[in-house]
């Protein structure tokens, strides 16, 4: 039996070890998309080498090459390429100086050659440009099914300019490496330049990037900053090196000595491996970009220094002026130290405005992340060819790191800054009850003493919130006093006894914590009988279910039973004011999946019918309003979807998701019925880029998940409701995964 060969991505670009942005920038993409994608598809390259003389030690992913200027290899790889039939699309990387001929039109018999779908992104896009020049990009262009640009302004200027149908151009921004939020003072001391205003510019050195200027501008700084230090980072462009030598930097070093600025300004002449480059960026005050090419319509340095939390001061040619307004860096002139000088001061000077700018650099560059721009390629490759979609199972590893963060010795707190626990929120009931669920699940999984330990946190928690009555307080204040007064929540009571449920039988957990969990829940089920909240109902049903199925006794059963046909009656008498609203209540809200999963659960210990009949026509109904784009959308919680009424859209929460990521995982594990699988899939895709807004709402470099997705942004703080909710989903894959 022959193996069918898994679909291949070839990308025509320079690569690594060559140095060349565009051979970091393609390294960096292929390695987004084989770990988003892989194994589902395979990204190769063909390496387009500089000239005849050049050899290259490349990796294994480089499956093909041309010299740049053999006219042959041109020809003759278009005809091997469209022999292999696991080559399924060609996207080639475009600069018009990285192929051979006038203005690299040697890439024009390639093109007509190839009868593969043809993806350009282009990294250049000239806003002047000649007839030549206009004729050879709408060649590429009309030889190509789509056309990726990276700002806005470059798109604009192939449909004015070049009069390039706007209907072919999509906008996916240069990527970044995704690091958690940047402490300044720890990242100074890693490199030993603690007590120093980090001043730098990073890149391969050459005459167009205007380093000069900067350099003019320190001595009036520095006589009230002597605490500057300017850091001028990387080799000489390996082209610039051969036909000039230093030239250029040694002028900038003679330049140095001449302003006495010897002890401010220091160079690091290296191709930075990306961890190096990370580190020096992440301790940078203020990045300085003072290029002299108007017309540069992408740069990667500015991209990585936004997202290492850096204030940019730039010149205003073409990509800084899309990226970088008054919230994030000042634009100067071209060739004017003044300029230059007079943005830094105002930098320097103004720390509450340098810190709000860094802020607001990095949370600018979270949808420039590699694995939201590997998506967006894969959605734009995935129009124009046949690519298996990711495989079940190739998931980010579940990390705990941001639960951890979040958790003292008494509890886990409720909210975040960013990605810094919001001490002063507090504590609730809901996210410990969540949070012991979740770890008890992954304990199953994955036996340790550190998951341990934040199980005997969380218990613990919930026993020191239990009132005298068996009931719980909800919210505690972080010095330990309690917040309200009046009636118990009963969603969180529920939620408590879903949690408490599941670890009273679960097996590999030691005696003493089940027999603690089960003294708390004996003592708290009584008020079970009263409740109303349907979410409440359905999750105590939940947590009854864990303790039948595990444990074989069937004296739950009854409650089980009780709960169970108050949602049936709660659902009848909807349903009998509107036939089309197969629902519990007048409205969808939040956890809405979680009402047909305890149905679900009801049926399969107790067989009765009507259970599975009207879990399988509510979560029909859900799926019908959540699933009616090409991606999963939950009900949005700033307005909700009120019988009669329109649904919102926005502020969607990764609670929803999570819940019907959990919901449908159990519709398919009771019924078998393949579609439910599917839209689980899709629904925990939403925390992964699937959504309206095509961005990962987990944050992979934290382990936490961003709290929501408004209409135009993401909400970028990770609390532990938002956290723990992707975890409870990505445990949730796990069990399909077999």
């Amino acid at each position: 039996m022959r193996l069918r060969k898994q679909p291949v991505i070839l990308y025509l670009s320079s690569f690594p070890p060559r140095q060349c942005g565009i051979a970091t920038f393609t390294q960096d993409l292929t390695n987004a998309m084989d770990k988003e994608l892989n194994p589902g598809i395979k990204n190769k390259i063909l390496a387009i080498n500089d000239n005849g003389t050049s050899i290259y030690n490349y990796p294994k992913k480089v499956i093909m090459q041309i010299y740049e200027t053999k006219m042959e290899d041109y020809l003759n790889t278009a005809n091997e390429i469209n022999k292999n039939r696991a080559i399924k699309l060609v996207n080639i990387q475009h600069e018009y100086g990285l192929y051979g001929g006038d203005w690299g039109d040697y890439i024009l018999p390639f093109l007509e050659i190839i009868n593969k779908p043809i993806i350009t992104t282009f990294h250049t896009v000239l806003p002047k440009p000649k007839e030549r020049l206009i004729k050879l990009t709408k060649l590429i262009s009309e030889k190509s099914k789509a056309i990726i640009v990276m700002t806005e302004n470059a798109k604009r200027i192939l449909v004015k300019n070049y009069n390039i149908n706007k209907n072919k151009i999509s906008v996916i921004p240069h990527g970044v490496h995704h690091i958690p939020f940047p402490s300044k003072s720890k990242a100074k001391n890693k490199i030993n330049l603690s007590g120093h205003i980090i001043l730098s510019t990073f890149g391969m050195l050459n005459k167009d990037k205007g380093i000069e200027y900067a350099i003019e501008a320190l001595p009036e700084i520095i006589k009230d900053h002597p605490n500057i230090l300017y850091l001028i980072i990387g080799a000489t462009h390996p082209v610039v090196r051969k036909e000039e030598g230093e030239a250029y930097r040694n002028k900038l070093k003679k330049l140095v000595n001449k302003l006495n600025l010897k002890d401010n300004v220091k160079f690091y002449d290296k191709y930075l491996e990306l961890h190096e480059l990370i580190d020096y960026l992440k301790a940078t005050d203020i990045y300085i970009s003072p290029s002299l090419n108007p017309e540069q319509a992408v740069s990667g340095t500015i991209s990585y220094a936004l997202s290492c939390a850096c204030p940019i001061v730039s010149t205003n040619n073409q990509y800084a002026k899309d990226v970088i307004n008054d919230e994030r860096g000042i634009l100067v002139k071209f060739k004017n130290s003044l300029e230059i000088k007079n943005a830094l001061l105002t930098l320097i000077n103004n720390k509450k405005l340098r810190n709000e700018m860094k802020k607001n650099s990095y949370f600018y560059s979270r949808h420039m992340t590699w694995q939201n721009v590997a998506l967006s390629y894969f959605n734009n490759f995935n129009e124009y060819a046949k690519i298996v979609p990711r495989e079940i199972g190739k998931w980010p590893p579940i990390n705990l790191t941001h639960i951890k963060k979040l958790t003292d010795d008494y509890g886990i707190i409720q909210f975040a800054i960013h990605t810094k626990p919001d001490i002063h929120s507090g504590y609730c009931l809901d996210d410990n009850a969540r949070a012991l669920l979740a770890c008890a699940i992954y304990y199953d999984f994955k036996t340790s003493d550190n998951i341990l330990n934040l199980i005997k946190i969380y218990l613990n928690f919930i026993k020191s919130t239990q009132k005298i009555n068996g009931k719980f307080y909800n919210f505690i204040g972080y010095n330990k006093n309690i917040l309200e007064h009046g009636e118990s929540s009963e969603d969180s009571y529920g939620r408590a006894i879903w949690a408490l449920g599941y670890i009273i039988y679960q097996k590999k957990l030691p005696d003493e914590i089940k027999r603690k969990a089960e003294k708390i829940f004996i003592k708290a089920l009584p008020h079970s009988k009263n409740l109303i909240s349907p979410r409440a109902i359905a999750f105590t049903i939940l947590g009854l279910y864990y303790i039948v199925k595990n444990s074989g006794e069937k004296k739950y059963n009854e409650i089980i039973i009780k709960l169970s046909n108050k949602l049936i009656k709660k659902y009848l008498e909807s349903n009998k004011i509107d036939k089309k609203w197969n629902w519990f209540e007048d409205f969808l809200t939040y956890s809405n999946y979680k009402m047909p999963e305890c149905l679900f659960r009801a049926y399969e210990l107790t067989k009765n019918k009507i259970y599975l009949n009207i879990a399988k026509n509510s979560i029909n109904f859900l799926n019908s309003i959540t699933f009616e784009k090409k991606y999963f959308s939950p009900i949005g919680q700033d307005g909700w979807y009120f019988r009669n009424g329109k649904r919102a859209y926005f502020d969607q929460q990764p609670e929803d998701s999570a819940s019907a990521v959990e919901g449908l995982i159990s519709a398919y594990e009771i019924t078998k019925n393949k579609t439910y699988l599917d839209k689980a899939n899709i629904a925990y895709e939403w925390f992964l880029g699937k959504n309206h807004l095509n961005q990962m709402v987990y944050d992979e470099a934290t382990g936490g998940s961003y709290d929501g997705l408004g209409k135009n942004s993401i909400n970028f703080n990770q609390g532990a409701e938002s956290t723990l909710s992707y975890l409870l989903a990505r445990l949730a894959m796990e069990r399909i995964k077999k």
